[in-house]
């Protein structure tokens, strides 16, 4: 079966091997990962109350969970790049860098995207599936 293979793959089939590898398992991670996440937003996620409620200080714990969660998602944004040469998940992986990092506009960015229809309506569809209330529409207002 090896010999339809150029020469250079062949010299690196341990690492392509590995790619593969580590491209399902991402694959396979995101598909894991993204009904846990949408189902654990709470309803009132893309209200404007809620990221008021947030902005209070919570102190030195939760200020190393952010820088955390901030270079967590640094690494995806790169590994998601990266799979954009290599087998894997490329933009998958990158929502997900993008979704744990805190950066300026990433809040109109989300609103902007859960008030598509198609959007909203699959979040809330696989929040239904979870057994959790539905997201609120960006624009509904208490």
């Amino acid at each position: 079966m090896r010999e339809w293979l150029p020469e250079s793959l062949l010299a690196h089939s341990g690492l392509i091997t590995w790619m593969a590898i580590i491209s399902v398992i991402t694959f396979v991670i995101s598909i894991v990962l993204i009904p846990v996440v949408i189902s654990r937003l709470p309803a009132n996620y893309f209200q404007p109350h809620y990221r008021n409620a947030l902005r209070a200080d919570k102190g030195v714990i939760a200020t190393f969970i952010i820088i955390a969660k901030n270079i967590l998602g640094f690494i995806l944004v790169i590994a998601g790049f990266l799979m954009f040469f290599i087998p894997g998940q490329g933009i998958l992986t990158m929502l997900i860098g993008l979704g744990l990092m805190n950066f300026p506009g990433k809040y109109r960015m989300e609103r902007k995207l859960a008030c598509r229809p198609a959007v909203l309506k699959s979040m809330n569809w696989i929040r239904r599936k979870a057994g959790v209330e539905p997201l609120l529409h960006p624009d509904y207002e208490d």
